[in-house]
Parts: C-alpha cells; structure tokens; sequence
C-alpha cells in the first residue's frame, strides 16, 4: 500500500500525526490512547499496514 493512502486512511479514522522521528513518523489516535510509527518508505507492506491498524485500534483498509 502506498503510504500516503496510509496517512489518509488513518486521518479519515480520527487518527492525528504526532512527530517525526529519524526514520519514521508517529501516528496517534487520541480516543483510545494508542500510538504507531509508520516507516517513510513509498509502499509499506500489507501486514504491517494491518498491524498498524491493529496498534491504533482503527479498521483495515479494504483490499489489504
């Protein structure tokens, strides 16, 4: 999945960007208290797009 339709997923499902860090970005979702790191490669892998979703407890893109 390519990570800007990450980034977009995850914003339309309430979730904030919170830092930058060396080699990732930090993604929180402030409802249920949970934060992600999502790596800044140009496509991240499916089953780490669905642990991120799992880790900010929001639903899985469609088609992963």
């Amino acid at each position: 999945m390519k990570r800007k339709d990450l980034l977009r997923h995850l914003e339309s499902h309430g979730c904030e960007f919170l830092r930058e860090g060396s080699n990732h970005t930090i993604y929180v979702n402030r409802l249920v208290q949970r934060s992600s790191t999502i790596p800044r490669h140009r496509e991240v892998n499916d089953l780490l797009v669905r642990k991120i979703c799992r880790d900010l407890q929001v639903p899985e893109p469609r088609g992963t």
